[in-house]
């Protein structure tokens, strides 16, 4: 059976594993399945060092019923044996500690199959494969690279879609574009809007989202292509007022720059911008001295690449709520834009009036990339 139709066919009952990690940043997968998931039903988190904590609690002070139990048995007495335990991490290089093996065996050894959300393959793992072989577990790597043939170049029908693209991209990576994209996905369809996430990370896809790829475990070759293969087939099976796109990284984050295919390739012609104020350095690169760009110099660099920064979101980590909004009333003066905080519901409303402007004149909007020529199929 292949990769594809395997990881297709995965749904059910899921316990996430966190290893003492829950509050960190490395947990954003974990973080973005409590927050939602229609692809698994999460029945509960393992970590010892929150154990008896509420999940949604512990992450942004809302009670979700998601319990945290301190190992797989005080889990598995609970709750009964899941489809599958989810490794609710993602650390930077994509690798596992070494902490991780045993908990992994622990849980293979009693035949519960893994959904693997790093880079490492585990069912590469000889000790962890073999545990799998024995026991019937299997095992699912996420972000294993697709097959060359099933995996598509960019070929310019972009430019034929005619549905309003918003990319949600970041000054850095772990900052929550994705969480800000989904949370304004939900406002505008309770607005009335059909919108539609393009996902580009696992843990869109593992919450459920319907379009999209896994943009770093793709070829580069074909990041373009696949993002522009997910618009097209948004377009063609949902038709959808506004497409809205997952950013990965950070412009110009030194260890993996990336975001201008999101402006280019997809031809996204509107911005949100994910920033978080009170972090200095890029993630995990204090120790080299990288330091995140400053707000007007990444909106420049934007609108350079051919795109408009609609608004700007706040990441709050590191600061209190004083803090924040002072941040807020000084960024909205210097920079003419709208800035807030996406967790906040009441202030996210905001964006629906800057969303509509956007989509009232986009048919007067260029494409990001000038053409010698017009499409053959679309009205621009």
């Amino acid at each position: 059976m292949g990769a594809t139709h395997r990881l297709s066919r995965l749904r059910g009952n899921a316990l996430i594993l966190t290893n003492g990690g829950l509050r960190t940043s490395d947990a954003k997968v974990a973080h973005g399945l409590i927050r939602e998931s229609n692809r698994f039903k999460i029945l509960g988190i393992v970590d010892s060092a929150f154990a008896g904590r509420d999940a949604g609690e512990l992450l942004d002070g809302r009670k979700r019923g998601i319990p945290v139990y301190v190992d797989m048995d005080a889990a598995l007495a609970a709750v009964g044996i899941p489809d599958v335990a989810i490794i609710g991490v993602a650390v930077s290089g994509g690798r596992l500690p070494d902490t991780w093996i045993n908990l992994l065996l622990d849980v293979v050894n009693r035949g519960i199959s893994v959904v693997n959300s790093m880079h490492q393959r585990l069912s590469a793992h000889p000790e962890i494969s073999a545990a799998a072989a024995r026991s019937g577990a299997e095992i699912f790597d996420v972000r294993r690279p697709r097959n060359q043939e099933e995996l598509h170049f960019w070929s310019g029908r972009i430019f034929d879609v005619e549905t309003p693209r918003i990319a949600v991209l970041g000054t850095d990576c772990a900052l929550g574009k994705r969480t800000t994209c989904r949370l304004i996905l939900e406002l505008c369809r309770q607005s009335g809007l059909a919108a539609e996430m393009i996902y580009t990370g696992q843990t869109g896809w593992m919450q459920g989202s319907e379009y999209g790829f896994i943009l770093d475990a793709t070829l580069n070759d074909y990041v373009s292509g696949e993002l522009e293969w997910a618009i097209l087939e948004c377009q063609q099976n949902a038709s959808p007022d506004l497409m809205l796109i997952e950013g990965q990284s950070g412009l110009r984050n030194p260890s993996g720059p990336c975001g201008s295919e999101l402006i280019i390739s997809a031809d996204a012609r509107g911005v949100i911008l994910q920033h978080a104020p009170f972090r200095i350095h890029y993630e995990d690169q204090a120790h080299i001295g990288t330091r995140l760009p400053d707000l007007e110099s990444e909106i420049e660099l934007i609108r350079l690449y051919g795109a408009d920064v609609l608004a700007v979101t706040l990441n709050r980590t590191g600061g209190t709520k004083h803090e924040l909004k002072a941040v807020e009333r000084g960024l909205e003066k210097t920079l003419g834009l709208p800035v807030l905080d996406p967790l906040d519901a009441g202030r996210l409303q905001r964006l629906l009036p800057v969303i509509e402007k956007f989509r009232r004149d986009y048919p007067q909007l260029g494409p990001v990339t000038r053409r010698d020529r017009p499409s053959s199929g679309g009205t621009r």
